[in-house]
């Protein structure tokens, strides 16, 4: 099971990856852990990343960036709308009213959602993954903006089924950076003890968060966040942006902002000079060659005018940081600790304000731009069962307070009622009480509008179906249970219907219509009190509604005055699942995603053949630029001048077809022409190895040869290691030998005779062969061991008779016992892979 996390920025995305020896942030094919959220569209194929990066300035009315921010946004949004006129790219209306992104794509005009972009950015950082771990990636955890609403949340969602991936949860970026500090620390307060309590700051590029966390032993609880959605590095670009334009355009009269590309070039450079002045206090320049019209612009800036021309960025620094404390109900003196992260917080100037807020340094023991992608790897370990973790809860909250609203028939207008305050645990459940004899409907909405990023409150509608009345005319009991996953996304998960069986043992004509009455009652008084009484007992009932439907029976009971002969009667109840029918605004219905899924299946094959495409190119030109260097060095001995000029022209005319009738062919036609160079080249490269390898092919040769004439040579001087082999193999040995060295000498006479531009005489590999055939021949009969002699048998005889021999009458017994024990255990030791054998 793959352990994946993706940190999803607004411009630059990060994988980390749980390995054996922990969590590690993989880097992409470039060797760079940071991958830009970027994608391009070209006439052939798409550029994800790096490689469409690239292309910002040179196509850019095709080069996606910054689409994070419009997930789950209508075309009419007013976010949407002010951020148009800063984009290159085409923001369009989707025929669901959703954003589109408008580009040229396979030479035609295409639209696509937040979703799809999204889901070919997770494609690419799956495919970076799949390298790292050299296995498939399925399972992940994505980190998103804690002010995400829930429409945010379910477009990111259905991005991930987009790339294939199964997003086992969606975790809050501060709540991902809070899990990435307090796991790995060991001196966290018992559970028992008071908590510590800890701010984290994320400056990021596009959006500003901040959280509140109380650390336990094992545990995590998130207390409080605020944000500023807008603030973020790319406003303190925009700065800069706004100040050169301006700038420029009086000193070269210069009018920038009607044309993208110079825009763009600018904003480039202007996010480089901010990165420096973080680092330099002093006058930096600022220079553009060629910058517009053929002009080369220069302009300066130091920090301190910086700093002046961002006060009012600056100044918004604090508010967040006050909403938290006061959320908490904490004092400045209650934080431990100021955890800062963000590419944004490096600016000397945010990082000051937040240290003059809090009256403390604040702390940069996380790595500011990869702990929130390494906290979605250690999210992810906790919740595969592949790795081992140290246990660690984790209690998130819901940003944004909750409330449904329905048709109440007692009081003959809407009723509403808070589910989920405002930082209520998450994830959640409740169940909720209502008496109907029809189906209804539930609107969900976030409670406080002014408190979003978002214009539209609305969660969605849902319809709880097949409703109907008890057998006496009277309302049901249905249960319905709300619930805030793990993605933090809102959902009435289950409706139930409690039908109530009575079994009278007694004639009561009365009791029916009493019973009647009474649930008729109930209805008008509980349908509020229910509710607000869920939210009371339900951290004890969580998950066990039948528990939360005895303590709401109880109630019943209490508010119900029945007369004695009611309670005679025998109560019978069983419940019922309702259908619930779900209508969230801007979510993608099932056969619009198929498609999606499809679609980008499409996209990645076609990529993948384009690809190819231009690999079997590239080996064309490389095996050009290769030979024609070669053939004027290393192989020019080896081919003769017709030939080798007769190569040459071939390869020129090679290379001026790749830049003109073939810059754009197929794939086969690419590796037809290869082949076709190769049949020329080959028997060059060949004759150049041949060269190379053979002397030492023949030298390897003459050593085996040598080794066997002088084993031979000692056999017939009767030396005592060989004078056990048979006569009749060392013949067979030395004949094998001369054979050899004839060969050997009758085959270097005839190379060294042979003319380099013609093939050899002879190949390594048939020498290689030879070797190893003299070897196979020779070597069992010269390594035949020595047979082992045995001690006459009168010998052995008189030694059993003598017995042991008494140590005082000869010293040199025990020596001798114990050398024929050892000899003994020498023989044991030689025949026991023998008897394994057996």
């Amino acid at each position: 099971m793959s352990v994946v996390g993706f940190d999803l920025g607004f411009q630059s995305c990060y994988v980390a990856v749980a390995r054996a020896g922990g969590i590690e942030t993989v880097a992409n094919e470039y060797s760079d852990r940071s991958t830009p959220a970027c994608i391009s569209f070209g006439p052939k194929n798409r550029a994800i990343g790096a490689a469409a990066k690239g292309q910002v300035i040179s196509n850019a009315k095709n080069t996606l960036q910054g689409f994070k921010r419009f997930h789950g946004r209508a075309y009419t949004d007013p976010f949407v709308q002010s951020e148009k006129p800063g984009n290159a790219y085409e923001l369009v209306e989707l025929p669901t009213g959703a954003t589109g992104f408008k580009v040229m794509y396979l030479e035609e005009e295409r639209s696509f959602t937040a979703e799809q972009i999204t889901g070919m950015l997770l494609t690419k950082l799956k495919e970076t993954a799949e390298s790292a771990l050299k296995k498939p990636v399925v399972d992940c955890v994505i980190a998103v903006p804690c002010f995400f609403t829930d429409a945010e949340r379910r477009s990111v969602m259905d991005a991930t089924q987009i790339a294939g991936l199964n997003c086992l949860r969606l975790i809050n970026e501060t709540t991902a950076v809070a899990l990435a500090y307090g796991i790995y620390k060991q001196d966290l307060p018992a559970p028992e003890e008071k908590p510590r309590i800890v701010v984290f700051v994320d400056m990021g590029h596009s959006a500003y968060q901040v959280s509140v966390c109380a650390f336990n032993k094992g545990k995590l609880k998130v207390l409080a966040t605020a944000f500023d959605s807008t603030l973020g590095g790319r406003k303190f670009d925009e700065v800069l942006v706004n100040y050169f334009c301006e700038e420029f355009g009086k000193k070269y009269k210069l009018a920038i902002r009607s044309n993208i590309r110079p825009l763009l070039r600018l904003a480039q450079e202007c996010e480089k000079l901010k990165k420096l002045m973080s680092a330099n206090a002093s006058e930096l320049p600022l220079n553009i060659e060629c910058f517009m019209n053929d002009i080369d612009v220069s302009g300066s800036m130091n920090r301190g005018h910086f700093e002046e021309m961002c006060d009012s960025l600056l100044s918004r620094i604090e508010a967040p940081l006050r909403s938290i404390l006061e959320q908490a109900k904490l004092k400045k003196e209650d934080i431990y600790s100021v955890e800062i992260i963000g590419g944004a917080t490096r600016i000397p100037a945010v990082k000051e304000r937040i240290i003059k807020y809090f009256g403390k340094e604040v702390s940069t023991t996380l790595n500011a731009d990869e702990a929130v992608a390494r906290g979605c790897a250690l999210q992810c370990a906790i919740l595969s069962p592949a790795f081992k973790v140290r246990e660690f809860s984790i209690t998130d909250l819901v940003p944004y307070s909750i409330s449904l609203k329905w048709n109440s028939p007692a009081e003959e207008g809407l009723s509403d009622c808070e589910v989920f305050p405002k930082n209520h645990a998450a994830p959640f459940s409740k169940v909720l009480t209502f008496y109907r004899k029809d189906p209804f409907t539930l609107d969900a909405y976030y409670t406080t509008p002014k408190e979003l990023p978002y214009p539209d409150p609305s969660l969605g509608q849902f319809h709880i179906q097949k409703v109907i009345p008890q057998a006496d005319g009277s309302s049901s009991k249905v249960k319905v249970k709300v619930r805030v996953n793990v993605h933090g996304i809102f959902s009435v998960s289950s409706a139930s219907l409690v039908e109530i069986h009575k079994i009278e043992e007694g004639e009561e004509p009365m009791e029916t219509e009493q019973t009647g009455k009474e649930e008729e009652k109930m209805q008008v008084d509980s349908e509020e009190p229910k509710q607000e009484e869920n939210p009371q007992t339900q951290a004890e009932t969580k998950n066990n509604p039948d528990e939360m439907e005895t303590s709401q029976g109880g109630t019943k009971d209490k508010k119900t005055d029945q007369p004695p002969q009611a309670k005679k009667a025998k109560v019978k109840t069983s419940t019922i699942d309702l259908p619930i029918d779900h209508y969230p605004p801007w979510q993608i219905g099932r056969d619009a995603l198929n498609l999606f899924v499809e679609n980008e299946g499409k996209m990645m094959m076609q990529d993948k053949l384009e690809k190819e495409r231009n690999d079997a190119k590239n080996a064309v030109e490389e095996y050009v630029y290769e030979m024609r260097d070669k053939l004027c060095s290393i192989y020019e001995k080896f081919v003769n001048e017709d030939d080798r000029n007769s190569f040459i022209l071939k390869l020129e005319d090679t290379e001026n077809w790749l830049y003109e009738d073939g810059e754009d062919q197929a794939k086969q036609v690419y590796i037809d022409k290869l082949n076709d160079l190769k049949n020329l080249g080959q028997p060059i490269q060949t004759r150049y190895q041949e060269f190379e390898e053979q002397p030492k092919a023949f030298e390897e040769l003459g050593k085996q040869i040598q080794l066997y004439m002088k084993v031979i040579h000692s056999f017939k001087n009767k030396e005592e290691a060989y004078e056990h082999l048979d006569p009749a193999e060392v013949e067979k040995v030395e004949k094998s030998v001369n054979e050899s060295m004839e060969w050997m000498n009758n085959k270097m006479n005839l190379q060294h005779k042979q003319n380099l531009t013609v093939d050899p005489v002879v190949k390594t590999k048939d020498i290689q062969a030879k070797t190893k055939e003299l070897t196979f021949t020779c070597n069992p009969i010269v390594t035949k061991p020595k047979p082992k002699v045995e001690p006459p048998k009168d010998e052995q005889q008189a030694s059993e008779q003598n017995g042991p021999v008494d140590s005082n009458t000869n010293s040199q017994g025990p020596q001798a016992a114990e050398q024929s024990s050892d000899t003994a255990a020498s023989d044991a030791e030689k025949k026991l892979p023998e008897m394994d054998i057996e």
